[in-house]
């Protein structure tokens, strides 16, 4: 008689097997394991030993693609193996649309939620840095863009895994603003943003068609 181990190891190595095999013909009836992103955190290699699917950078395991993570906790493996159906991800050239996160003097973090036209079911980050936003110098990020406003910018890059931004053309650049005060939605008024709620006037670097994007 099989002990609850050696049952729990043996339909862990069943499942190790199937995902093997659903690697090499994509099958799309696989769902075991959750959906990840590329450079999404999956571990660290004190914990697990990175397989197919993955890269490491700093002790710490990503995915590297788009597909479903599998971790053998037994085995002490931790593999991604790609989704059959189509997943939308931004690439070099993509015009994206995310949220301002955090930011610093000369870049901002970027949540993408949106490639196009299409919404994402999950987001990727961003980053937008100070020699990306325009074609003029641009003395500090706070003239051009606060943490949650919404942005479009187009990725010029992917270096280290990462999605870098540039907002120089026209029609790139915040979308939608918000005033620092009061949340209010600014108006833009010549060269500044005026919010029509508490009177406060501050600087963005706003795209051609603000407050026109749907959303």
């Amino acid at each position: 008689m099989k002990t609850c181990t050696q049952k729990a190891k043996l339909s862990t190595n069943k499942t190790l097997i199937n995902a093997g095999k659903h690697m090499e013909i994509g099958a799309p009836e696989q769902k075991g394991g959750r959906v990840v992103l590329p450079g999404e955190r999956l571990g660290v290699i004190e914990e697990f030993i990175p397989d197919s699917g993955t890269y490491v950078k700093d002790g710490v395991i990503y995915s590297q693609l788009v597909g479903r993570a599998l971790v053998d906790a037994l085995n002490k493996r931790v593999l991604v193996y790609p989704l059959a159906e189509h997943i939308r991800v931004p690439r070099v050239g993509s015009i994206v649309i995310g949220e301002v996160g955090n930011a610093q003097s000369d870049n901002v973090l970027v949540r993408i939620f949106q490639v196009g036209r299409e919404k994402l079911s999950g987001t990727f980050s961003g980053i937008l840095h100070i020699s990306d936003v325009q074609d003029r110098y641009v003395s500090s990020m706070n003239d051009v863009c606060k943490t949650g406003d919404i942005l479009r910018a187009k990725v010029i890059s992917q270096k280290n895994h990462i999605y870098h931004l540039s907002t120089v053309d026209k029609n790139l650049g915040v979308v939608y603003a918000f005033c620092s005060r009061c949340a209010a939605l600014l108006e833009p008024k010549r060269h500044e943003m005026h919010c029509p709620k508490c009177g406060h006037v501050e600087k963005r670097k706003i795209a051609i068609d603000y407050g026109r994007e749907p959303l």
